[in-house]
């Protein structure tokens, strides 16, 4: 693959050269999905990345990210993002180039809004993940408002939620489910699970056969998102960066299976092994 290029590093490089990723996520109770986002960025390649969750879970991100600059946002009642947090964000934004949002964000009203009016401001491209997902899924509308390029990274139930579909029937033909979706998002979509499907809205796609059943459990999602966000900001272009990102995520999941085995197998196990993965394509 031309893309694995990007992994050859020149002995005159320095981190500037290598993408800043900007992470937003995180709230009360789910202070390990931005964590992990990071941790894929970071073993992804990235050069620099900035972490930014609401303030009162700032200490804890910042005890288990020594590598990335976490940075505290104004919060809503219940330590989730508000309206407050949206010019921080912005002003973050313009310093990466690549925002991940979404891990751990949180349902909550508050936080929906802000990712709402977040969204059409962005300039920069986009990996939208779990509960950045779940703020535009019913609001058709907000696909004019989606930066160029943009890449969703749903399970099916949040497949299910964006098509207004039940999850059987997007797990009954998943390939037909992300085509749909791709075009009428305008992005390109990694529907994860079993045999993740990766399509673009010029109806290209491909399924990626790296992975096991070990991987069903929390936060690998995260990890795949933050090492997709790498992967663009390292330059490669986003329908590439998700297939790209699918397969090193899998094999690294398949070289941790094969050292620790299937049962028990952590999302940071996945993350710790993304750069054997690479060196194993490279």
């Amino acid at each position: 693959m031309s893309d694995l290029r990007v992994f050859r590093r020149r002995a005159d490089s320095y981190k500037g050269d290598y993408g800043r990723v900007l992470v937003v996520g995180g709230s009360v109770g789910l202070t390990g999905a931005p964590v992990l986002c990071a941790l894929g960025a970071l073993r992804g390649g990235a050069g620099l990345v900035t972490v930014a969750v609401p303030e009162s879970i700032y200490f804890v991100v910042a005890t288990h990210l020594v590598e990335a600059m976490p940075t505290p946002l104004p919060e809503a009642v219940g330590g989730c993002l508000s309206s407050a947090s949206l010019a921080p964000i912005l002003a973050l934004a313009a310093r990466a180039d690549v925002v991940a949002l979404g891990p751990g964000l949180s349902s909550a009203p508050a936080t929906q809004s802000c990712v709402r009016r977040l969204l059409p401001r962005l300039r920069r491209p986009l990996v939208l993940d779990a509960d950045g997902l779940n703020a535009v899924a019913g609001r058709p509308e907000l696909v004019r408002c989606l930066p160029a390029p943009a890449i969703l990274t749903p399970h099916p139930g949040e497949l299910a939620r964006l098509l207004g579909r039940p999850v059987a029937a997007i797990q009954r033909d998943r390939l037909v489910a992300a085509k749909a979706a791709s075009k009428a998002w305008r992005a390109v979509v990694v529907l994860k699970g079993h045999r993740t499907v990766i399509a673009d809205p010029s109806g290209k796609a491909l399924i990626n056969r790296t992975g096991n059943p070990g991987m069903a459990t929390g936060g690998m999602g995260d990890v795949l998102a933050g090492l997709i966000a790498a992967l663009v900001g390292q330059g490669i272009t986003p329908f590439d960066a998700a297939i790209l990102g699918a397969r090193l995520h899998g094999l690294a999941g398949d070289l941790a299976a094969r050292e620790v085995g299937p049962v028990g197998l952590l999302a940071s196990d996945v993350a710790a092994r993304l750069p054997a993965a690479i060196q194993r394509l490279v």
